[in-house]
């Protein structure tokens, strides 16, 4: 990371030259909070090598670069609603990316959903979805940051992704309930975002012979499911 002249800029590597973009846009982001994405520039150092099975032998690079007067909290906003704001920052992620995407919101008493489609969704996916997760954190960080709202989560989705996601976890949830009461030990899953984790709690509800807790710090908070004490 530096600063010359007026100007922030960091550099950054990815298994692709947009998952090298976001990475330095990330990066960006957590060092200067209330970034204007819009005036972020990208400069392609090098676009990497893949092997014959589509497999990188060498990272691409890039340098991402924004005058310091970018840095700010985005207060502006045409949006009128967290939702609608939300839309409008997967809008420019996505258009940051190079990615033409058509962005919808739908919105419930639990939760607010930004869903993205597009003929390239790959590139906001990004490899076991942490380009998405990345995106959702920053949607999240910046919507809450201008708002001040503590009130719904923001669940931010490419190509159904998140659905697919859910199956997966639920199946995962089921499993290690099953190994709980089996056992008769606690067993720990893998540290997942706090909307996971609420599928996870959700899909075991109902079932009395195990209980479900969260632990740990974000973001590598955990549930654990707890096989539940017989009754004497």
């Amino acid at each position: 990371m530096s600063a010359d002249a007026g100007f922030v800029e960091i550099e950054a590597a990815g298994e692709t030259v947009g998952e090298a973009k976001w990475q330095a846009m990330r990066e960006l982001e957590r060092l200067h909070p209330g970034l204007d994405r819009d005036a972020v520039t990208f400069e392609v150092l090098s676009e990497g090598e893949r092997g014959l099975l589509g497999v990188g032998t060498s990272p691409a690079r890039v340098l991402a670069r924004a005058d310091a007067t970018a840095v700010r909290v985005p207060t502006e906003t045409t949006a009128s609603s967290t939702a609608e704001l939300g839309q409008v920052l997967v809008e420019r992620i996505a258009s940051a990316l190079g990615v033409s995407a058509r962005v919808t919101v739908t919105e419930d008493d639990d939760s607010i959903r930004v869903s993205a489609a597009a003929s390239d969704v790959g590139v906001l996916i990004g490899r076991d979805g942490r380009t998405i997760d990345a995106v959702q954190h920053i949607v999240s960080s910046v919507v809450y940051r201008s708002r001040g709202d503590d009130g719904k989560p923001i669940e931010v989705d490419a190509g159904g992704y998140r659905e697919r996601r859910r199956a997966r976890l639920e199946t995962t949830a089921r499993q290690a309930a099953e190994r709980a009461r089996t056992s008769g030990a606690e067993v720990r899953l893998e540290p997942m975002t706090s909307l996971e984790r609420r599928i996870v709690h959700l899909a075991l509800e109902g079932d009395a012979g195990v209980e479900t807790r969260s632990e740990g710090d974000d973001p590598e908070r955990f549930v654990i499911v707890v096989p539940s004490a017989s009754p004497e």
